[in-house]
């Protein structure tokens, strides 16, 4: 069995389409039974295909993917991935969208050089986005709190007749499914109102 070509298409969710990644992949020659599907975040690298694939890799190989964040998330994974494969696995790289990356064998000493640099260069770029959406999320939160805009779940108001029901509840005259019903609590947010309540009563 000589060197194969590989395709390696992931979607973040199960909802994404990998269509354009597939039709990308059939355009350059992967052979359909050498495309492998992962539908995982790229969080972590514990992703099955992935991995199946990395064990698959035989030197002169040839792995291609649509684009680069195909194969991390991050700056350190990117680069980490990519010296795998190009240096322990002794296999080339195949990005689509970026002919310079592009390390198949018979490119001189240069392009691989160049190949490297782009690399970095992009995967320097992709992070300091990713944290400057981080940064413009973190303030957008900071500035609607500042506006008294409430983040997250809405607080269930406790009703007027909280203390009697549970008075009732304590003596065993309700149970603790009719109180749940009555507040429109779950069993958690009862138990929590029901000590925010003593702790005041306290205070």
């Amino acid at each position: 069995m000589g060197q194969q070509m590989y395709g390696y298409v992931r979607v973040s969710t199960k909802e994404q389409n990998e269509d354009r990644q597939l039709i990308a992949m059939r355009e350059f020659g992967v052979p359909e039974g050498n495309i492998l599907i992962e539908k995982q975040s790229g969080k972590d690298f514990d992703r099955p295909k992935y991995q199946r694939l990395l064990k698959r890799l035989k030197p002169g190989d040839t792995l291609v993917i649509k684009s680069i964040d195909r194969l991390g998330r991050n700056y350190d994974e990117i680069l980490e991935q990519w010296r795998i494969i190009t240096k322990k696995k002794d296999a080339a790289i195949v990005v689509l969208d970026m002919p310079l990356l592009d390390t198949r064998q018979g490119r001189d000493l240069t392009g691989t050089l160049i190949a490297d640099i782009v690399l970095q260069l992009l995967s320097y770029v992709a992070q300091t986005e990713r944290e400057f959406i981080r940064q413009r999320q973190a303030e957008g939160i900071a500035a609607a709190k500042a506006r008294g805009v409430h983040m997250g779940r809405p607080v269930k108001n406790i009703p007027d007749d909280f203390e009697q029901l549970v008075t009732l509840w304590e003596k065993k005259k309700i149970s603790l499914e009719q109180i749940l019903q009555e507040c429109g609590m779950s069993k958690a947010t009862f138990y929590r109102r029901l000590r925010e309540n003593r702790i005041l009563k306290r205070k």
